[in-house]
């Protein structure tokens, strides 16, 4: 207690535990016990494909153009390096390695084709991969397309591009959109 018998006794404080010591513990529990259902991990932040392109001017005459058969281009700065991103109606090209093919399904529509090598070529370029799902989106006709991006590579479906070779080939059919070529019958 205290030495002088005028003062009121001092409660006893409990040591409080130093940050260094409560992360040792928090280590300790989660390798003994696991994580608790308020630890649990955080889901990684979903990313919005695409959605740096969809509203760019440029890139809407960059679709205007591919569903009109006119050639357009424009490029993009990542960083110090210059990229092109450019069209000739019937395929689309990002710095020079064609990314997508357009043929002819019949008058008024067309099937999609992704060159499957440049896409795993490119999977890791952020730009080239917004580009890819930009493109999908803006088709409303391929809205049902079944590729994905995950873990820095592209999955069709539940293979990545990589597993699909032997049956797809070299090019992926995504679907059919319908284009502007034809011209209006009078």
């Amino acid at each position: 207690m205290t030495l002088n018998p005028e003062q009121a006794p001092k409660k006893v404080k409990d040591k409080k535990q130093t940050p260094e010591e409560r992360a040792e513990a928090l280590r300790y529990n989660q390798i003994m016990y696991g994580r608790t259902a308020g630890e649990m991990q955080l889901m990684p932040r979903k990313v919005d494909y695409g959605a740096s392109f969809l509203k760019h001017p440029k890139f809407q005459s960059l679709m205007s153009a591919f569903r009109n058969g006119t050639e357009f281009k424009f490029d993009i700065t990542i960083g110090d390096k210059l990229f092109t991103i450019a069209t000739d109606g019937s395929h689309i090209s990002y710095d020079g390695q064609v990314l997508y093919y357009s043929r002819p399904l019949n008058h008024f529509e067309d099937n999609l084709l992704l060159d499957r090598v440049t896409a795993i070529r490119l999977q890791n370029s952020d730009a080239a991969v917004h580009l890819v799902f930009a493109l999908l989106r803006s088709l409303p006709d391929l809205a049902d397309h079944r590729l994905a991006y995950q873990h820095r590579k592209f999955y069709l479906g539940a293979e990545t591009l990589d597993a699909i070779a032997e049956d797809q080939g070299p090019n992926v059919l995504l679907g059919r959109f319908r284009h502007n070529k034809a011209k209006a019958r009078k």
